[in-house]
């Protein structure tokens, strides 16, 4: 009897042995699964975190394209002609409105004093690269260019900085009047540092435009164009002189139209340098 009963408690303490054991392999098997499974998982997070460093790179990355002024898209510049106008890749010419800059290409004309030096400046500042266009009031001129403002993708404002540095001069025809004050300030800043034009062509013959209200003549035998430009200085120009297309006469501002030189001459007029 007696050994029947520690027969019993043997079987119950062996069976508990038996429990505790498989317990405990399921236990070590369970956290050797995790322990594989974390291994498992490892690359696969690093290699989703390299997929997305790849994807930040900047040179993935669209550069960012500010928005166009009055909503109007961005350009790209083929080629630059000369210092105030270019090219887009359309094949639209644009000449730029508000500033004049001396001549490198003309058929007509020979090359003016710092014309190079513009043109080459006009190159780095836009040619190959995004520019937005801004329209004032007229929309063409008469050979057909659009009459624009030009902006750099950053914002730069071309026309301006022409001015400002020294590689153009104002050149204002109404009614696109819009940053004329604007241009007046950076030529006298230009002027006063001697930058650019200011500097190189005092002994050329480079005519400095001065800005104006066109009027027209009344008697077609008085064809002599008596200009008062920039600096106040009287000069008048004959048909044959180089700038006698682009100068404009304001009576208001005490311009003339005179029928002989002489009449110009008497008037206090001296002869434009650049006459034939």
């Amino acid at each position: 009897m007696i050994c029947k009963k520690y027969r019993i408690i043997f079987l119950i303490i062996g069976a508990l042995a038996l429990l505790g054991f498989l317990l405990f392999s399921s236990k070590s098997t369970s956290n050797e699964i995790m322990e594989i499974t974390a291994i498992d998982e490892s690359p696969a997070i690093v290699q989703n975190a390299e997929i997305i460093t790849i994807k930040k790179e900047p040179s993935d990355v669209l550069p960012f394209v500010p928005s166009s002024v009055e909503g109007e898209e961005l350009y790209l510049v083929k080629r630059v002609k000369d210092g105030d106008t270019i090219e887009l890749e359309n094949g639209e010419t644009v000449r730029y409105i508000g500033i004049d800059t001396p001549e490198s290409v003309h058929p007509q004309k020979p090359v003016q004093c710092f014309g190079v030096e513009a043109s080459q400046r006009n190159k780095e500042l836009v040619e190959g690269k995004l520019v937005r266009l801004e329209r004032d009031i007229t929309d063409r001129d008469k050979y057909g260019r659009l009459l624009r403002y030009i902006y750099a993708e950053d914002g730069t404002f071309i026309n301006f900085e022409l001015v400002k540095q020294g590689y153009a001069s104002v050149y204002t025809y109404p009614p696109d009047v819009k940053y004329n004050d604007l241009f007046l300030e950076a030529q006298k800043e230009a002027r006063e540092n001697n930058s650019g034009l200011w500097s190189a062509c005092q002994d050329e013959n480079y005519e400095i435009p001065a800005i104006s209200n066109e009027s027209n003549q009344n008697d077609p035998a008085c064809q002599i164009k008596g200009n008062i430009n920039s600096t106040g200085e009287k000069i008048y120009h004959l048909p044959n002189c180089s700038s006698y297309n682009k100068t404009k006469i304001d009576e208001a501002r005490g311009e003339k139209w005179f029928c002989s030189e002489d009449e110009a001459l008497d008037a206090g007029w001296r002869k434009a340098l650049n006459c034939l």
